[in-house]
């Protein structure tokens, strides 16, 4: 999916409305809601099972972030595409890194013990319905030792991965994941409204501008 945005790619710096004319609804983004959030936002939907996540993470996403507009606030959220005890703790791990404020240390970390070192490497497929390879974290106590190998101090893990605030994060990932008709990842959904079409996209300074304006011109 990823594959035709440029690992070095210098960013065209121009105002945001010259961009307007060249994006198309139907073709570069969807309309997936009637009402936008109160404030400008991007929400990443993705999955550490994900090979195109885990190089979107590496390589893409960094660039993305720095270069958003000022106004616009970035969040990410797991996709429940396994529908399974380990899928809802992998899940629930993304939460708990969010809740410690823990950062892209984490998120690496979480995607490296899943899929190896050469998983951001090895595939170029989507990650949809039914197409995982086998996990290598099978349970909570590997997903603990994963923080744990990183600095942090486990004793806590269990209370706040059950807690309240992370529970409710969860119902909301999936809520969100059916309402915003999220079938591969990563995907991009800009102001709890528009859906970037990633199969357009043909390089990073085209995805960065395309989010911009769908969070700060487009009406």
């Amino acid at each position: 999916m990823i594959k035709h945005i440029a690992l070095a790619l210098t960013l065209a710096v121009a105002p945001l409305s010259s961009f307007a004319a060249q994006f198309v609804e139907g073709k570069h983004f969807t309309q997936i809601a009637e009402k936008a959030s109160a404030q400008p936002k991007l929400t990443e939907f993705f999955s550490f099972y994900c090979h195109n996540c885990y190089n979107m993470e590496k390589q893409y996403l960094g660039d993305i972030k720095a270069n958003l507009n000022k106004q616009v606030t970035f969040d990410s959220k797991h996709v429940d595409f396994m529908n399974s005890d380990i899928g809802t703790e992998v899940m629930r791990s993304l939460a708990v890194m969010q809740e410690l404020d823990a950062g892209d240390k984490m998120t690496h970390a979480m995607f490296a013990a899943i899929q190896g070192d050469e998983g951001a490497h090895g595939h170029n497929h989507d990650h949809d319905h039914g197409a995982h390879e086998e996990p290598e974290i099978n349970n909570r106590d590997d997903i603990k030792k994963v923080f744990a190998d990183n600095g942090f101090d486990i004793s806590k893990y269990d209370a706040i991965a059950d807690s309240k605030a992370v529970n409710d994060k969860i119902d909301l990932w999936r809520v969100q994941q059916r309402q915003f008709q999220v079938q591969s990842v990563p995907a991009f959904v800009v102001n709890d409204k528009y859906a970037v079409n990633m199969s357009s996209i043909r390089t990073l300074g085209e995805l960065i501008d395309l989010i911009n304006y769908l969070a700060v011109e487009r009406k």
